[in-house]
């Protein structure tokens, strides 16, 4: 249960789940909303509304262009690997059909992956995730929010024209891929700072806000799958084709630059920033369920029902065993060894008698949280180890040449990206196994069997390892559970790893549950070229 509260008051915030008036949480507590101060209650109805949900629908915006750089990437690899194998852009459409929109000829035999063009494209979009999130405390320190995320949007923007011009581009295989390598790094860079630095201010608005940021994520996939299905059906020559498709991005990116500046305009997205501009770290007990004024700690007394406020307001909570109690008495209850305690109407650590709250340890929150950390490194191990280095080179038996240009289109990236985002939307009413968080790391590892069954389907070229299941069947009833189950354990892990620890070592776990996030990108994007080798 979180709370909001506000100078004038007690406001509450957004709830996963209501609680009665008499729940046992409380023990002896009268009623409310009766109880509840009249100043309280003007509080809640002064707190703007989000009309025509415009905070949100910009939020899902923002959402999904963070993510638009990785999955316009990797939808286009067959493009890539065709541009390095013919080297130039004249033939080669953005499914990497040398003769588009020819209905007669033969298949084309498997392209030879001389570069490992998956492999790196997966690693070194991975490893700037990893390297800014270990950097983001020193560049928020540094760089305001604005100029990060207008500066980040920017740079994305500025190397989607460079990739769509390089289209027209006739060069060397080699300097295409240096020149794309380059470019992968460098917008996976800006991508990193741009999603630590929206989820640091989605931090301030309601829990939901949060899950419509990760729905846009989760469509940012499928809205590249349906552009490149667009670009390659609708019939224009292979290098309009291709420019059509990376132009999409640009305009994507564009989008999101003029929806964040419309967010200060919004008056509900002001409310909860200028909450966060007023804290004073030096009066305060900040956690993330709650905000203090300063007056509102530093008056002696605590308004009761029916008796008039004396002097400046005291911030109530609750009640507990039948009496009010303010969020710092509270907090002694709950903290245990270094709780605060009130000492002359200051907050003060009972340990030392300290003025100020202390900071949550890193290793107190990562022993709380543990076994969610290891179970989103299995998560994004296994998927990133197979998806897209194996999965894109999978082919089909199909002798329709129409239906093998669009095999690894839509039954390898529109496939997983719906049934991702299925995954996760799943986690809005369904949290299990939230009470038995044991059988997490073995369901979990579970999914380590999608990569001896992935391998061994048709997965081109290969010299190792025997083909067991030829059938393009085969292929999608191991892609549809393969992917609902990664977005549903994602999802769940990030959700669950609030819940294991205090209110005010919330923030520090989202902050190491996004370490462990990139850690396992990495790491699955480190093991795909081992498993390459052995195809």
């Amino acid at each position: 249960m979180q709370w909001r509260i506000s100078q004038a008051g007690l406001v509450l915030g957004a709830l996963r789940w209501p609680l009665p008036p008499h729940s046992h949480c409380w023990p002896n507590a009268p009623g409310w909303p009766g109880d509840i101060p009249r100043s309280t209650q003007m509080a809640r109805q002064d707190k703007p509304k989000d009309q025509f949900h415009a905070v949100g629908i910009i939020i899902f915006i923002l959402g999904l262009g963070t993510l638009l750089p990785w999955n316009f990437f990797i939808t286009a690899i067959p493009y890539f690997q065709a541009r390095l194998i013919v080297g130039t852009s004249s033939s080669v459409g953005p499914g990497g059909n040398s003769s588009w929109g020819n209905s007669s000829g033969t298949q084309p035999a498997p392209a030879r992956d001389d570069f490992n063009f998956n492999n790196w494209l997966t690693l070194l979009s991975q490893l700037p995730l990893l390297l800014f999130t270990l950097l983001n405390s020193f560049l928020y320190q540094c760089i305001p929010d604005k100029v990060r995320v207008l500066g980040s949007m920017s740079g994305i923007l500025l190397l989607f024209i460079l990739t769509a011009v390089l289209v027209r581009v006739e060069m060397p295989p080699h300097s295409f891929f240096s020149i794309t390598i380059g470019s992968v790094w460098f917008i996976n860079s800006f991508c990193a700072v741009l999603q630590g630095s929206l989820f640091g201010q989605l931090g301030t608005l309601p829990q939901g806000y949060s899950t419509r940021f990760l729905s846009g994520q989760g469509m940012a996939g499928t809205f590249a799958a349906s552009a490149m299905l667009l670009s390659m059906a609708s019939g224009v020559d292979a290098q309009t084709s291709a420019l059509s498709y990376f132009i999409t991005p640009c305009v994507g990116t564009l989008i999101s630059i003029v929806c964040y500046l419309m967010l200060p305009r919004l008056a509900f997205f002001r409310h909860y920033m200028e909450r966060n501009w007023q804290r004073d770290p030096h009066n305060e007990l900040e956690t993330k369920a709650g905000l203090l004024g300063p007056e509102e700690q530093s008056g002696d007394q605590l308004e009761r029902p029916g008796e008039e406020p004396q002097g400046p307001e005291k911030p109530m909570v609750g009640m507990v065993n039948g009496t009010f109690r303010t969020l710092e008495e509270i907090s002694v209850e709950s903290s245990g060894k270094g709780a605060f305690a009130l000492h002359n109407g200051t907050a003060t650590n009972s340990q030392n008698r300290g003025p100020g709250p202390e900071r949550p340890s890193v290793f107190g929150v990562l022993r709380k949280i543990w076994l969610l950390a290891l179970c989103i490194v299995m998560v994004f191990t296994v998927t990133l180890s197979v998806f897209p280095a194996i999965t894109a080179t999978v082919t089909s038996t199909s002798e329709s040449r129409q239906w093998s240009e669009f095999f690894t289109p839509v039954c390898c990236f529109l496939l997983f990206n719906v049934m991702d985002w299925m995954g996760r939307s799943v986690t809005s009413c369904c949290l299990w196994p939230e009470k038995r968080l044991w059988l997490l790391p073995v369901l979990v590892g579970l999914r380590f069997l999608f990569v001896p069954l992935l391998m061994l389907c048709r997965a081109e070229p290969r010299t190792r390892l025997p083909v067991l299941f030829h059938q393009d069947a085969w292929f999608i009833l191991f892609m549809l559970p393969f992917s609902l189950s990664n977005g549903y354990f994602v999802s769940l892990t990030m959700c669950l790893a609030p819940k294991q620890v205090l209110p005010q070592e919330s923030e520090l776990a989202g902050a190491i549950m996004t370490f462990f996030l990139a850690l396992g990108l990495s790491c699955g994007a480190g093991l795909s070229f081992l498993l390459k080798a052995l195809l």
